[in-house]
């Protein structure tokens, strides 16, 4: 059983994953309480499936960005579970988490994380036989990325009020999906994991470390 971890952002999840079915996902506004939150919902999940640590057999992990406490939370946790029971660890990107729930299009896609302080972190995908990164993860705002539109593109991942606002202005050139589109589920990060550790590829635990975009302060 493959145990999928997102604690990247205010939003978290989890999922379980047995290579043919997600066996169960949840997830949830987990604000800035992922400390107290994720280690109880990890265990209960377990426990609805008759499952224990033990059980698991590859943990994947959002990678960033995202926050400093969410990635260093997922991370943490990850690692404990994979160094304590010899089993692989995954992490990927939190942006790709999100394009990989979309469906093919051959217009460019934007995933959208907020950043706080009025910027978004985006990274901009094209579809080939999936959703491949064309433009690196990058700090901006809802005003820049609206004015660089040029051809009809597609937006998902953490659309604001702000942001609707912005992309509408631009008429036919901001499609923004839909809601149950737009949100980051660990079932996704499960699936992109499995296919990693399926081809035997899996990242170090001891160097494995979150990215951010921006200094902490």
């Amino acid at each position: 059983m493959l145990l999928a971890l997102d604690t990247a952002t205010r939003t978290a999840s989890l999922a379980l994953y047995d290579g043919q079915q997600v066996r169960y996902e949840a997830t949830w506004e987990a604000g800035r309480q992922h400390t107290v939150q994720l280690t109880p919902r990890l265990l209960t999940a377990l426990e609805d499936l008759g499952l224990a640590p033990d059980d698991l057999r590859g943990v994947a992990v959002t990678s960033g960005p995202g926050s400093f406490t969410g990635l260093r939370v997922g991370l943490a946790v990850a690692k404990g579970l994979v160094m304590a029971r010899a089993i692989p660890l995954v992490g990927i990107p939190t942006l790709d988490v999100v394009a990989a729930a979309q469906g093919r299009d051959q217009r460019p896609l934007v995933a959208v994380l907020q950043a706080g302080r009025g910027r978004i972190c985006v990274a901009t995908y094209r579809w080939r036989r999936g959703w491949q990164l064309r433009e690196e993860p990058r700090l901006t705002t809802w005003e820049k990325l609206a004015a660089g539109l040029e051809r009809p593109t597609l937006f998902c991942g953490e659309v604001d009020e702000r942001g609707h606002s912005v992309l509408t202005e631009r008429g036919e050139l901001a499609v923004i999906l839909t809601p149950a589109h737009r949100l980051r589920r660990a079932g996704f990060l499960a699936e992109l994991a499995w296919e990693r550790i399926r081809h035997g590829e899996a990242d170090d635990p001891v160097t494995l470390v979150p990215l951010y975009l921006h200094p902490l302060d």
